[in-house]
């Protein structure tokens, strides 16, 4: 197994333990302890987790992991969530999909929509639907995570243009209890997008829940629906009876 899957892996532990031992990821993944220690150094050096005498911890959670990691970490549930995303869009919609690397897998999913008008900071996102018979707009600005994902006052100014009927994100974390994180470099453009959007739909997954998180752009009951590969609590869904709550199931 490459030594990216490999991280992929322990990232996702971490994602849901916080710490553990390096005995338990040799035992966990079936890896020689001179492998999982050569990860972690790895890892460590490229300021994904913090290693601690005979174990290892997760990062600030309130930080972004580097843009390869985030584009091949937890593949097939971003490509579930971004299916069912693709469900709520309709023919003739005009979307605002953010450049996070999980909306970035709904592209292949409207590819047989019709007279769509799709607005994105994603390069990427906006080359690859390109392919496809919709209208696209790449909103510009500066290069905010190289090679493709743009922000600035650039990007803000044009976005206050456009009024789409939904708005599709992701960030990372979120917390149980419905807070959603600022985006980071991406807050002021979030703000705008989901003042000017009819409806706005988180996509989430499990390894971005965390217990609290220092700041946050919103709560749940500012989205009209959150779709995720887990069920929240019950408490959570009764705290926000006006979002919608999409459990996509494997």
């Amino acid at each position: 197994m490459s030594q990216k899957l490999r991280q992929e892996q322990i990232l996702h532990i971490l994602s849901q333990r916080g710490y553990c031992t390096v005995r338990y990821l040799t035992e966990a993944l079936h890896y020689s302890s001179a492998t999982v220690n050569r990860d972690l150094n790895a890892m460590q050096m490229a300021g994904l987790v913090k290693r601690s005498y005979g174990g290892v911890e997760a990062v600030d959670r309130n930080r972004y992991l580097p843009l390869p990691l985030r584009q091949n970490y937890m593949k097939k549930e971003k490509r579930r969530n971004a299916h069912a995303a693709a469900e709520l869009i309709q023919n003739g919609d005009t979307v605002y999909l953010d450049a996070s690397t999980t909306v970035q897998y709904i592209a292949p999913f409207l590819a047989d929509k019709k007279d769509l008008r799709v607005i994105t900071n994603n390069m990427h996102l906006a080359i690859e639907l390109a392919e496809y018979d919709m209208e696209i707009i790449c909103l510009g600005g500066t290069i905010t995570e190289r090679p493709h994902m743009l922000g600035g006052s650039v990007t803000l100014e044009n976005a206050l243009r456009f009024h789409p009927d939904k708005m599709f994100f992701s960030v990372d974390p979120i917390t149980h209890d419905g807070y959603v994180s600022t985006g980071g470099c991406y807050l002021s453009l979030y703000r705008v997008m989901l003042k000017q959007s009819q409806k706005a739909y988180l996509l989430t997954n499990q390894s971005k829940l965390t217990e609290r998180i220092k700041e946050s752009l919103c709560d749940f009951g500012a989205l009209t629906g959150v779709i995720s590969d887990f069920d929240f609590p019950e408490e959570t869904r009764r705290a926000f009876p006006n979002t919608e709550f999409i459990y996509v199931k494997e």
